[in-house]
């Protein structure tokens, strides 16, 4: 079966494959959160890397970032419908990583 999406498959694994996308989206499954808190939940990874990971995705219309005029500054990120699906994916890759990889590991 011959595929006519070849761009949007060769743009795939930037999209969903970065190392941090997984655990924003993680981190945003059950609504707004703060940067602090999801740079809380993500060991390792550095606020440049969020930072630019965030953008990345608001870029992408997977997340919507809302600043609010208060002192100190505060800034919010929530999943955009976009992003809710991706999360869907995300569930059915994890799921079918469990039940393949396994069977592979132990061949």
């Amino acid at each position: 079966m011959r595929c006519d999406c070849a761009d949007v498959l060769r743009d795939l694994p930037y999209r969903i494959g970065d190392k941090w996308t997984a655990h924003v989206l993680r981190g945003l499954q059950h609504g707004r959160r703060r940067f602090s808190e999801l740079r809380a939940e993500m060991p390792g990874v550095t606020p440049k890397v969020l930072t630019e990971t965030l953008r990345a995705m608001e870029r992408d219309g997977t997340v919507t970032r809302e600043a609010f005029d208060e002192n100190p500054p505060r800034v919010e990120y929530e999943l955009t419908g976009q992003g809710v699906k991706m999360l869907g994916l995300l569930d059915l890759c994890c799921a079918w990583a469990r039940e393949n990889l396994v069977e592979t590991d132990a061949s």
